[in-house]
């Protein structure tokens, strides 16, 4: 059936499920004007998964869930919630060695569940992604300003991270010159950008390293008992601020004891989301069924250790109920007499929130580039430049309009919006490893789900509990984003787009 207005130019089928094959993703790789250059190794992929994952949890999200939500027994949160992420990105390793290529979890929906499916998640990601990245781009501009003071340097308010707390006309500078920074290394190429990133990281691990080893002398054991504390009284929130499942089902969360060790592991949760941007470059890795698995599941297990290693350090310096929340690391070390250490961690806070803004960053502009060779955006905005083999066009606009939200806008408050589009993305994919397994047999898979699809199921089943903790009010605002998403689909996507045209093209007579 024709759209009404169409014509044959431009014609598209009336089926907004209709998916795109795996052998026209990949044949889509060697079109010249929207190759991407192969070089990435296991090695950058690991990396690139480090950087984005340790960020501002490290410092300071381990030290308040200790202290509202499990105590020392943050550290089984940790491990609970690494765990419900490992069977995400088991799923994520699966596609991304089968289909590698650009788009995550857009590309996989797309070949599986369909083309408003696929469009919903790559909207969700441009929302998760560029959210994210100004989001984080505010508290590296924090961090920043405080390692200045510490070094006996100032940043004037006026033009800093204290200007952005309401909505005033002032500049967030360090923040728009950090993303025009970054945007800058993301044009120039992949590599050129990771090759810092690489630096930043080993910057960030050996801080955190050095933390960890140093906190060790300052580890009282008497500060792990009790290891888990008796259990408390739930949290209390009311109206739009509490969680959707307390509102739907009365569940509230627990505070404290076993169930405040769970509680608690929907928190920390947050910490590990990062590693599904490694699936973005799949379409840049020298060897993507051998080395993209590695380093989805090599990025998550290095940073699982890390943060209970880090939870155990500072459940051990300080007693639970006595850390500070918002800046556990930096206290901890000020309350055994070392307040030389606090400009450590706030350097570390700034080189791992540096790799944190440039990861989402390069994770956004390979999506909306896989969005651009399918024309559900306009076609010629994701043209790869010859010289650097990367996206200009987009990767400009991108840095212009993070570097605008983290300098204009107050986002703190929608942090949670970057989670709602995070658990959406791992719903579907989860979902979509059994559908492709019972659609495509014969697909080769150089890595495969265990107990598929039970670990699937299970994933999207924890992935669902997971969101439905998260406010009414971000799931208001996900609507609303849900909203503007469908009508520029409806608009202009479903009417433009390349699987669209070319089935409506095979079925006319005598094609």
């Amino acid at each position: 059936m024709r759209l009404r207005g169409a014509t044959p130019e431009n014609e598209v089928t009336m089926d907004v499920l209709r998916t795109k094959s795996i052998e026209q993703s990949l044949a889509d790789t060697d079109d010249p004007e929207y190759q991407l250059k192969k070089q990435l190794s296991a090695i950058d992929l690991t990396v690139f998964g480090i950087g984005v994952i340790i960020g501002a949890g490290i410092f300071t999200l381990t030290g308040r869930v200790a202290a509202e939500y499990a105590g020392p027994g943050v550290v089984f949160s940790f491990v609970l919630a690494g765990i419900c992420c490992g069977l995400a990105a088991l799923c994520y390793a699966e596609f991304a060695s089968t289909v590698p290529v650009s788009g995550s979890a857009y590309t996989f929906s797309y070949a599986t569940l369909g083309e408003m499916v696929a469009w919903i998640i790559g909207w969700d990601l441009v929302l998760e992604l560029m959210l994210g990245a100004s989001v984080v781009a505010q508290g590296w501009s924090t961090y920043f300003v405080t390692l200045l003071d510490e070094l006996g340097m100032s940043w004037p308010d006026s033009i800093g991270p204290a200007a952005t707390s309401d909505f005033s006309w002032h500049v967030n500078v360090p923040a728009v010159l950090l993303v025009l920074v970054l945007a800058t290394l993301v044009t120039v190429g992949i590599k050129e950008s990771l090759r810092v990133n690489l630096v930043l990281v080993a910057i960030k691990l050996f801080i955190v390293l050095f933390v960890i080893i140093a906190g060790l002398f300052y580890v009282t054991g008497a500060n792990y008992d009790p290891f888990v504390p008796p259990a408390s009284d739930p949290l209390e929130s009311t109206g739009l601020t509490q969680p959707l499942i307390q509102w739907a089902f009365g569940l509230e969360q627990q505070t404290f004891g076993v169930l405040g060790i769970v509680s608690a592991a929907s928190v920390v949760f947050f910490a590990y989301i990062g590693f599904d941007v490694v699936a973005t470059t799949a379409e840049e890795a020298r060897n993507p069924q051998r080395d993209l698995p590695r380093g989805i599941i090599g990025s998550l297990v290095i940073c699982t250790v890390l943060y209970v290693a880090v939870a155990l350090v500072i459940t051990g310096m300080v007693r639970y109920d006595r850390i500070d929340p918002d800046a556990a690391l930096a206290t901890a070390f000020q309350d055994v007499g070392r307040d030389g250490f606090a400009t450590l961690v706030a350097a570390g806070a700034v080189a791992g929130l540096t790799t944190v803004v440039m990861t989402l960053m390069i994770g956004v502009v390979r999506v909306l580039f896989a969005m651009s060779r399918d024309a559900l955006i306009p076609h010629g905005f994701g043209r790869t430049n010859p010289r650097t083999g990367t996206p200009v066009r987009i990767s400009v606009v991108v840095g212009l309009a993070v570097a605008v939200v983290a300098g204009l806008t107050p986002i703190a408050k929608l942090e949670e919006m970057v989670n709602i589009g995070t658990l959406t993305a791992f719903t579907l994919v989860s979902i979509a490893v059994p559908v492709l397994r019972r659609t495509r047999p014969d697909l080769e898979r150089a890595f495969k789900v265990p107990l598929s699809p039970w670990l699937p199921i299970l994933a999207a089943v924890i992935c669902v509990y997971l969101a439905l903790n998260l406010s009414i009010e971000t799931w208001l605002r996900f609507l609303v984003w849900m909203v503007l998403g469908f009508v520029i689909y409806f608009g202009y996507g479903y009417r433009r787009s390349r699987v669209g045209r070319e089935t409506a093209l095979a079925e006319r007579p005598g094609s």
